[in-house]
């Protein structure tokens, strides 16, 4: 029973899942963000080559 009590009353483990939550919640917001600007950077690649490929310039 002292066991158990010794667990539930340890709060390094806590502070440890908190600080995970943390960090998965930062890796999805950047993962997000890279995608966004991923489709748009390959737009911009895509239309660069394009007009290089038509021989237009502005």
């Amino acid at each position: 029973m002292k066991t158990i009590r010794k667990i539930f009353s340890d709060k390094k483990g806590a502070t440890a899942i908190e600080y995970g939550l943390i960090a998965a919640l930062i890796a999805v917001a950047a993962i997000a963000a890279m995608s966004g600007l991923g489709k748009q950077l390959g737009n911009t690649f895509n239309e660069v080559s394009s007009t290089m490929a038509n021989g237009s310039g502005s």
